[in-house]
């Protein structure tokens, strides 16, 4: 900076001669100035001492700061070396148990290790039989129901209705019946009798007055169509006499047995409505199947059930999702190249994510009878022995299956193929 202030200066300093010498002495001009400019640019002794002291009191510094450094870093290191000897030698007293039980893991032997899902072992989406509108629901999701207990009440005035209209119609086709098989009352067939007693009266009176018309029509005293008239008359009381003793046999007789049995008939066909609209009515009523847990609440009240699927913007062809917690299965994936390690009714041992330390007992209870062709696998289903309320449905487990128990297993099956081929 010195240098360059005195550079600066001594520029400043520089004067120009006045314009009548510049003409004549231009060139000694020119040199003079550039005489000045590196005498400008020399390094002053003084000031290369003072640069070089500096440079060195920097060095000398920047080399203690090292040794200081590494002094802090070698104490710091050799505590921690220290710290992790000790803690080293206190887990190696500790080592012998574990050691032990993963060399007896080893002993034992793993064959095969595979990841899943939880999955209930029969998933039940409850259904209406008739078609309604959801007029109340008893259950949430989450909620334990036990069997034949009200999930859902159907709105059912149209259907107490026709069960109304059955039952009338019942008891219409059963009075019906009990009159044919009753029979005729004893006022019907005095009436019968009257009746015949009437008929017969006037056909002999009809018969006398034709006797007589014919003696004077042989005196001439009346035409011929007057006894033809009287004749007609007497033919006809005969017949409603005639007539009359057939109503009073019948009367007597009772209904025919084809009667009885046609309004039997009609008995059986009314109680056969009556049971049907009753069906119907108790439908407007769902119930749980089962013993387990609502996984899902499927429709609300004021919405539509029907008995088919009619989309997800439509009416429900289901109200809630049931299924026994009490009934798990893991659900795996096996592939092709591990399939070989395991057999039927092969136990294991299922551990979910969730609960890393609980251990569960299981055993192979579903094998696919074809395989994956897009995943090459194979998919298995483990039944849990002894589930518990830490399970839930679609958790992830983990699932490993024992070295012995597959040998034992494979054995057996060995020996039973053979015992089949001898």
């Amino acid at each position: 900076m010195h240098g360059a202030a005195g550079m600066a200066g001594e520029h400043k300093a520089v004067s120009r001669p006045p314009h009548s010498e510049r003409k004549s002495g231009t060139g000694s001009w020119k040199r003079q100035a550039m005489e000045k400019d590196l005498k400008g640019l020399r390094i002053d002794p003084e000031r290369k001492g003072r640069l070089r002291k500096s440079s060195a009191v920097s060095w000398v510094l920047a080399l203690v700061c090292l040794l200081i450094g590494a002094g802090a870093f070698a104490l710091f290191s050799g505590y921690f070396n220290q710290a992790a000897d000790s803690a080293a030698k206190q887990a190696a007293s500790k080592e012998p148990a574990a050691t032990e039980a993963v060399d007896s893991k080893e002993a034992a032997g793993e064959v095969l290790k595979a990841s899943g899902y939880i999955v209930a072992h029969h998933k039940i989406q409850i259904g209406s039989k008739v078609m309604g509108k959801v007029a109340w629901i008893g259950v949430e999701k989450g909620d334990k129901v036990r069997k034949d207990q009200t999930l859902v009440r159907l709105d059912d005035r149209e259907y107490r209705a026709q069960a109304e209209q059955a039952e009338a119609a019942l008891r219409a086709a059963e009075a019906r019946l009990k009159e044919l098989e009753t029979g005729n009352r004893p006022e019907e067939v005095h009436r019968a009798e009257a009746e015949l007693a009437s008929y017969r009266a006037d056909s002999a009176n009809a018969a006398l007055e034709w006797k007589r018309l014919q003696t004077l029509l042989g005196s001439g005293a009346i035409a011929q169509q007057q006894v033809d008239n009287a004749r007609s008359r007497a033919d006809m009381a005969e017949a409603a006499v005639r007539v009359a003793e057939h109503n009073l046999e019948l009367m007597r007789l009772g209904p025919r047995s084809e009667q009885i049995a046609s309004a039997r008939a009609e008995v059986d066909r009314a109680r056969a409505n009556l049971d049907y609209a009753r069906t119907l009515l108790d439908a407007t009523v769902i119930r749980s199947p089962i013993d387990g847990t609502v996984l899902q609440r499927i429709v609300e009240i004021g919405e539509m059930v029907t008995t088919s699927f009619a989309g997800e913007m439509g009416a429900k062809s289901a109200v809630v999702s049931l299924a026994d917690l009490m009934d798990l299965q893991v659900e795996l994936d096996i592939s092709q190249s591990d399939f070989n390690r395991l057999a039927d009714d092969q136990d294991c041992v299922m551990s979910p994510e969730a609960y890393p330390d609980r251990k569960y007992r299981c055993r192979i209870d579903e094998i696919a009878p074809e395989a994956n062709r897009q995943k090459a696998t194979i998919q298995v289903k483990v039944k849990i022995l002894e589930p518990d309320a830490y399970l839930r449905p679609e958790m992830t487990a983990n699932v490993t299956f024992s070295k012995e128990t597959s040998s034992a297993q494979l054995g057996h099956r060995q020996t039973d193929r053979l015992t089949a081929d001898d």
